[in-house]
């Protein structure tokens, strides 16, 4: 995807002044573009494309699912130069980005309604690298009433853990948000 490329680009760069003039126009005239286009939640595309990594979601890693049944879900993330904090480390709050992101996911798999996030909590254990094929496991856990835990790892290609999580999300009253 395009945008996603332009953002690794943006923070990968320092052009001189001159450039960055011509740039910060063009970059205008683009948003000006698609002001034409907006359109009301419902109908935008962004985080609804499940043939899209991430969905489509521009602030989420391009994440991609190899397996998902009712209990268990799997798949690879490649985190890239603009999810970095400082120097060559991902920033922490992408972790916990994405493990909302399949987490939630696992805990809707086959399921009506919406949840909510009640609490999500990240023990990192290693740096997460830029540029690499990264692992990614969800597990379900006991659902009580509205309550459903639900737990994560990310490793790395040895298979070390880089950061596990622990979640429990909330299902919403019909009509609620």
């Amino acid at each position: 995807m395009q945008a996603r490329l332009l953002l690794d680009r943006i923070v990968g760069c320092a052009p001189p002044d001159a450039v960055l003039g011509r740039l910060a126009a063009e970059l205008a005239q683009a948003s000006e573009t698609l002001l034409a286009y907006q359109v009301p939640a419902p109908q935008r595309w962004n985080g609804r494309r499940p043939d899209l990594p991430g969905r489509g979601h521009l602030m989420l890693p391009p994440y991609v699912i190899d397996t998902e049944t009712q209990t268990h879900l799997a798949g690879r993330v490649t985190f890239t130069q603009v999810h970095l904090g400082s120097t060559v480390a991902v920033h922490g709050g992408v972790h916990t980005l994405l493990f909302d992101e399949v987490l939630g996911r696992l805990v809707n798999h086959g399921r009506a309604g919406v949840v909510r996030t009640a609490y999500l909590h990240v023990n990192y254990r290693k740096i997460a690298p830029a540029d690499v094929e990264l692992g990614f496991q969800a597990e379900a856990g006991p659902i009580e009433g509205r309550k459903r835990f639900v737990s994560g790892r990310l490793t790395d290609p040895d298979g070390d853990v880089i950061a596990d999580s622990e979640a429990l999300f909330v299902a919403v009253h019909e009509g609620g948000q």
